[in-house]
């Protein structure tokens, strides 16, 4: 793979639920370490291809390659071995476990045998480098607690830092700016930022919130009806016709 070859390339991927095209023969490429926003109004289909890229539905049609290797209908534990990760629209926290081991069951995901699971260090040898997660993403106060007591917006932090304890090249984010306020917010966003930069991760973010989704990202998809409608700046987007009336419903 050369080194402008796509991390992620969707072509023609499709599907339907009965009468209704969910997704409607989409194709797109991300670049290494582009951070791409895909919006669209509410039942656009961003969910549904969302899931169809990373195996949790099976398209009617079309393939998904990550790093030039055709991963189409793979699993998602598949997927996250080849170095992609994905955090949820809804959390995926343990509630009744901490911070820390939060992070650290989040890396053990990815890493050794059952046998080393069963047998090895309690904490698989990750409290170092999950430590060094917390500190990143700025939880470091929160690293003992219950993280069913923490707010929304911090329980968002710690499901962003265990999305990326395994080093992934590629994350797909499902709203996450969604239910959180305006200064944890601002947080989330340049934190996602500075990791973008220092470690050239390539993110993929489906987002509500314009405003985030406009500072974040570099080039923004838009879908309406399974399809998409327009590609390109943020500046571009915000002022093209086409998007405002599908927001408008115009």
């Amino acid at each position: 793979m050369s080194a402008a070859s796509p991390v992620l390339s969707v072509r023609d991927l499709s599907k339907t639920f009965g009468a209704i095209k969910a997704v409607d023969g989409v194709s797109f490429d991300v670049r290494p370490g582009e951070i791409l926003g895909l919006i669209g109004p509410n039942g656009s289909g961003k969910s549904t291809l969302f899931n169809c890229i990373l195996g949790q539905l099976k398209p009617d049609t079309g393939h998904v390659e990550v790093n030039g290797r055709d991963v189409s209908g793979r699993r998602a534990c598949d997927l996250n071995k080849l170095g992609v990760g994905r955090t949820f629209q809804q959390l995926s926290v343990f509630p009744q476990m901490t911070v820390l081991d939060n992070i650290i069951v989040a890396g053990q995901e990815h890493r050794g045998t059952m046998l080393g699971r069963l047998f090895g260090a309690p904490d698989a040898g990750l409290a170092g480098e999950a430590d060094r997660m917390i500190d990143f993403f700025r939880l470091t106060h929160l690293r003992d607690q219950m993280a069913g007591s923490l707010s929304y917006g911090q329980q968002k932090l710690v499901d962003a830092a265990m999305a990326f304890m395994a080093g992934p090249s590629l994350v797909l984010l499902d709203e996450p700016a969604g239910g959180v306020n305006l200064t944890m917010l601002a947080g989330l966003k340049e934190r996602l930022s500075t990791y973008n930069r220092e470690h050239g991760t390539t993110f993929v973010v489906i987002e509500h919130n314009m405003e985030f989704v406009m500072s974040l990202c570099s080039r923004i998809i838009v879908l309406a009806e399974g399809r998409v409608i327009a590609e390109g700046g943020p500046e571009e987007i915000r002022s093209n016709q086409t998007v405002i009336d599908a927001y408008l419903g115009g």
